[in-house]
């Protein structure tokens, strides 16, 4: 599988940020459009395959299949450059500012947005034959799921917030470890199957990812969910959106820099000795 030391992928990791900051506007916007839409395909997948089969164990071990998909193509989510980007910049690298992570992010937001919305127009038009019809049944799961996770959530008022952004911190916990994973290997199967163990943890604890979001409630809202706009900002993408960031940084990116690029200073053998046998240093 062609394993890499984490030190060597962490590398990788910060070499990346960078390399998006700079990346070239159309670049980055094509790049995170795509991103959007296969991910978007890849949620309507696997709500298909829950809708059939009653499983959502299966559905979330096949959802990853569009992870995979876009990042073996250089695509770029959200959830990863939240998370990458910023390393290049507490890295210190010649050139990277502020102002320059600030671009990529607005970019890859807007060019995932429109391509989830793409597809969630797509789909809808699938489920609905092209809107001559009531929602089928994965349409009308959808709507269901819309619901549930924007309505649900204001219910509870600020405990319903709270429980938002802690599910959103824990998925970009897991989905930005999967952007890590396709970095530790040099082989296709390595970076697959790294990426897929986190991902389908994600998905089945049905955490919160602002990017699935961008299909599944723009898709709710086509096909009838009890729901509006504001209900999908206020109590899904926007707290999603900063869970999103925090989770991904604190758990993942500021860890693995902090002690595989920032590593402390090693203990000398006599410190180890004298810790493992305390007599011999008096």
């Amino acid at each position: 599988m062609s394993y890499l030391a984490p030190a060597d992928f962490v590398k990788k990791a910060v070499d990346a940020g960078e390399a998006k900051v700079f990346m070239a506007t159309k670049d980055t916007f094509i790049r995170a459009y795509m991103a959007g839409a296969i991910l978007a395909l890849a949620a309507a997948f696997a709500v298909t395959i829950n809708q059939t089969t009653g499983q959502p164990l299966v559905a979330a071990l096949l959802f990853p299949v569009g992870f995979s998909m876009l990042y073996l193509l250089g695509y770029d989510l959200f959830t990863g450059v939240c998370v990458l980007t910023p390393l290049a910049l507490i890295d210190k690298r010649p050139g990277v500012t502020v102002a320059g992570v600030a671009r990529n992010w607005v970019l890859v937001f807007v060019g995932n947005f429109a391509g989830a919305l793409t597809t969630a127009v797509m789909m809808s038009i699938v489920f609905t034959f092209g809107f001559a019809t009531e929602p089928n049944a994965v349409g009308k799961l959808i709507a269901g799921i819309g619901e549930a996770r924007t309505l649900g959530y204001e219910k509870y008022g600020a405990s319903g917030m709270l429980t938002l952004f802690v599910r959103a911190m824990l998925c970009n916990w897991m989905v930005s470890t999967g952007v890590i994973g396709a970095m530790l290997s040099t082989s296709v199967p390595g970076k697959v199957i790294a990426m897929w163990m986190p991902i389908t943890v994600f998905f089945f604890m049905t955490f919160e990812h602002s990017v699935v979001n961008m299909f599944l409630f723009p898709s709710a809202i086509l096909m009838g969910g009890h729901l509006t706009v504001m209900d999908y900002l206020i109590w899904n993408e926007i707290p999603t959106l900063v869970g999103n960031i925090v989770g991904g940084l604190a758990f993942t990116g500021l860890m693995l820099y902090s002690t595989h690029v920032r590593t402390g200073a090693p203990r000398s053998a006599a410190v180890g000795a004298s810790l493992r046998h305390p007599m011999a240093a008096e």
